[in-house]
C-alpha cells in the first residue's frame, strides 16, 4: 500500500516539474515575442509584466503539487528528521508563494492602473 502512495508522491512531483517547466517554456516564447515588437516601435513594459504573471502562476501551481508530495511523503514515513524537514521546506515554499502572490497582484494592479 506504501508503495501505491510512494508513487502518488512521485507522480505528483513529475506533474509539478511539466507545469513549471511548461511555464518557463511559455515565458521564453512570450519574451521573445515581446521582444520583436521592439522593432516594430510597438514595445510596451505591459508585455513584459504579462510574461512575469503568467510565469508566476506557473511557478505557483508547480510549487502547490511539490508540498502535497511532500505532504504525502512525510505521512508514509513520520520520522522526526522528514518532519523537521518537510516542516522547512514548507515553510521554503510557503514563503516563496506568498512573494510570488503578492508580486503578481502589485504588477496587475500597476497594469490597471497603467491602462486607466
Amino acid at each position: 500500500m506504501n508503495d501505491f502512495f510512494y508513487m502518488i508522491a512521485q507522480a505528483l512531483e513529475a506533474v509539478s516539474f511539466t507545469i513549471m517547466i511548461y511555464g518557463a517554456l511559455l515565458a521564453i516564447l512570450m519574451f521573445i515575442k515581446n521582444e520583436f515588437t521592439r522593432f516594430s516601435g510597438k514595445f510596451t513594459l505591459n508585455g513584459l509584466s504579462k510574461v512575469r504573471i503568467d510565469f508566476g502562476y506557473y511557478i505557483l501551481l508547480g510549487l502547490q503539487f511539490l508540498i502535497a508530495a511532500d505532504i504525502i511523503e512525510t505521512i508514509l514515513k513520520p520520522e522526526l528528521d522528514e518532519l523537521i524537514e518537510l516542516g522547512g521546506i514548507v515553510a521554503i515554499r510557503i514563503l516563496l508563494s506568498y512573494f510570488l502572490t503578492k508580486e503578481i497582484n502589485e504588477l496587475k494592479e500597476s497594469e490597471t492602473h497603467k491602462s486607466s
